[in-house]
């Protein structure tokens, strides 16, 4: 299988805060909503340009470290 998609670099220590901000936690349950905001934190433009099928490639602790 061959997959295509633009590859998303992201490096190291990337956290659950910071692939979904807390100050956006009031939207839980409005999840295109909160879409809008994925990783703005590491990267601003992110949720506008990613594409369905693209990869998101990432160093260690990705997902880590959220109190929630």
């Amino acid at each position: 299988m061959i997959l295509k998609g633009k590859a998303w670099k992201f490096g190291d220590g990337i956290s659950t805060d910071l692939i979904c901000p807390g100050r956006y936690f009031h939207l839980r349950s409005n999840l295109s909503e909160l879409a809008r905001h994925v990783l703005e934190d590491a990267d601003p433009e992110f949720a506008r340009k990613v594409n369905k099928g693209d990869f998101i490639v990432a160093g260690e602790n990705f997902g880590l470290g959220s109190s929630r």
